[in-house]
């Protein structure tokens, strides 16, 4: 972690940061966030996009440089999946201005296993071990070097890993991005291994303790910005660097204190995975390793009700970071409530129609490659890699404005029927001859539309015929 010759280094335990107004670098914007509707803050989440760079689901504007430790010293050296810290200020249409942008790697080191859980690497949860580290792995994280395929079962020795994650309350980690190159490659640092995590059996006599379950010798070890050796104390959560020695021991050459996510009484959003049952005693959930708050005042949008809290539920929370808890002031799903399997049939911009329906992209849109079920890649791309003609299954979330849409969250790329489409949403319109779906106006045909209401849940397996229109096939409530 040797110091950036070209960006002041500050070292953050998850990284980016941005604020305030600042030129954007080429294919940044000029939008800004207007007044009435700008929240100012710190911004935390997985790169998702650029241009300049997309993080929670909104564009900021950058000056194109990045602080950082581990090598990156521009935002065309960040990779979608990576872990930022942005502080500026956003608004709700979408757009933001940044100050500062930090990136830190969360953990460097030999790959030693890869394994998924079931037959479905992509959507199946498995986990990685690196330098003696757990990292979850699921259908959220993007890979850059190696498919899941690639590495599932891939034995020890043969790559080396750059993680990008969230550190759990039980020294996990839940990975957002995973770099691959070959043992015989070096990442952009200097160091072979970083780790993060919580100090445990210092003796600072013999200058030893553990971390993460991996034994530390900072004998000859380098301390950056402030600490000191005599600040180490157990339970302080520090990142060290160096080298793995052949009695697995950690010989530190670089140790810093790991940076909280926020500052206190700072302004906050954050997206992730719920982790754990909610506390429905003290109203709180854990979100990628931060205490949330529910309050009275907490306001739930798109039909997410507190009950609907628990583990594994995506999530964005926006609020007021106090003595170490976001107090949530906004929580929305991220999770999908529709699903489409269709045609792109046309494109436009961030918006596709896809048999019939329209479809908009957001910067937290995935997009998924599943041309051959023996080489899944998964990775954010940009909307140029869609195709009309593409057969396409998208995950996302039903709306209602402008007539009807679904908002995508996760576009995966099929071999598929064009003459045969399903999709699953609301119903919003019914008549004796007709049901929409998703914006979509289908004709009855054959189908038997008793018991089907406005409100319900619906599966419709529906075509095109010769004159354009859409027929439902079947149609049925979805349990």
């Amino acid at each position: 972690m040797k110091p950036n010759p070209l960006a002041t280094a500050i070292k953050l335990a998850v990284t980016g940061a941005i604020a305030g107004s600042l030129v954007a670098c080429g294919g940044g914007g000029s939008g800004s966030p207007s007044d009435d509707s700008a929240s100012s803050g710190t911004s935390v989440g997985p790169v998702s996009g650029f241009g300049s760079v997309y993080v929670n689901g909104t564009r900021f504007n950058t000056n194109g440089s990045v602080n950082s430790d581990d090598g990156i010293e521009r935002e065309t050296q960040l990779e979608k999946g990576m872990i930022l810290k942005v502080r500026g200020r956003w608004g709700d249409d979408g757009q933001g201005e940044a100050d500062r942008l930090d990136y830190d790697d969360t953990l460097r080191g030999e790959l030693q296993s890869a394994n998924w859980n079931g037959p479905d690497l992509l959507d199946g949860e498995g986990r990685l071990i690196v330098a003696g580290q757990t990292i979850l792995v699921d259908g959220q994280t993007v890979f850059k070097g190696a498919t899941p395929a690639e590495l599932n079962g891939v034995a020890s020795g043969t790559y080396r890993a750059r993680v990008s994650a969230w550190r759990l309350d039980d020294g996990t980690f839940r990975a957002s991005f995973v770099g691959i190159k070959p043992v015989s490659e070096d990442f952009d640092d200097i160091n072979e291994v970083e780790i993060e995590g919580l100090i445990r059996n210092l003796d600072s006599v013999a200058q030893t303790f553990r971390i993460n379950g991996i034994d530390v010798d900072y004998q000859s070890a380098e301390f950056d910005d402030d600490l000191e050796p005599g600040d180490l104390a157990d339970d302080l959560a520090v990142e060290v660097e160096g080298f793995i020695d052949s009695n697995g021991v950690l010989i530190a050459e670089e140790i810093d204190e790991e940076d909280e996510l926020f500052d206190d009484d700072d302004d906050v959003e954050i997206a992730g995975a719920i982790s754990g049952d909610y506390d429905d005693a003290g109203r709180q959930f854990s979100l990628n390793g931060i205490t949330v708050q529910v309050t009275g005042g907490t306001e739930f949008d798109d039909g997410l009700r507190e009950t609907d809290l628990g583990d594994g539920l995506l999530v964005k929370v926006e609020g007021g970071f106090r003595n170490g808890v976001l107090v949530a002031e906004e929580i929305e799903p991220r999770d999908g409530d529709a699903e489409l399997d269709g045609v792109i049939e046309s494109r436009n911009d961030d918006e596709l129609v896809v048999s019939g329906v329209r479809v908009v992209l957001s910067g937290n849109t995935l997009i998924e490659d599943d041309d051959d079920g023996d080489n899944i890649t998964m990775r954010t791309r940009d909307i140029e890699s869609l195709r009309v003609g593409d057969f396409i299954e998208i995950e996302g979330r039903q709306r209602s404005s402008g007539g009807g849409y679904l908002e995508a969250i996760k576009i995966e790329r099929e071999d598929g029927d064009d003459d045969g489409y399903e999709m699953e949403g609301r119903v919003t319109a019914v008549t004796d001859s007709s049901v929409t779906v998703l914006g979509l106006t289908l004709s009855v045909g054959g189908a038997d539309l008793s018991g089907i209401r406005v409100g319900n849940q619906v599966e419709v397996d529906y075509f095109r015929n010769a004159g354009g229109g859409y027929v439902i096939d079947e149609i049925e409530e979805d349990d």
